[in-house]
């Protein structure tokens, strides 16, 4: 996974979390369902690239594309 993906990720993460804390402060259970939601994308998000990058090492181990 990119770097920028990951930042990107960790951005939606954090704003998940802002926007469900600010939620819970003023009492605003749409804003923090809204919080949550954006973690559990972020999350997904990561858990995707994590399985394209386990493909891509896999595929470069079998043909040995990691090797000199």
């Amino acid at each position: 996974m990119s770097d920028s993906d990951r930042l990107s990720n960790a951005g939606e993460d954090a704003k998940g979390k802002a926007k469900e804390g600010f939620g819970k402060a003023t009492d605003d259970e749409q804003m923090e369902a809204e919080g949550k939601f954006d973690q559990l994308k972020a999350d997904a998000k990561d858990k995707v690239e994590d399985a394209k990058d386990a493909a891509a090492e896999k595929y470069n181990d079998l043909t040995d594309r990691n090797k000199e």
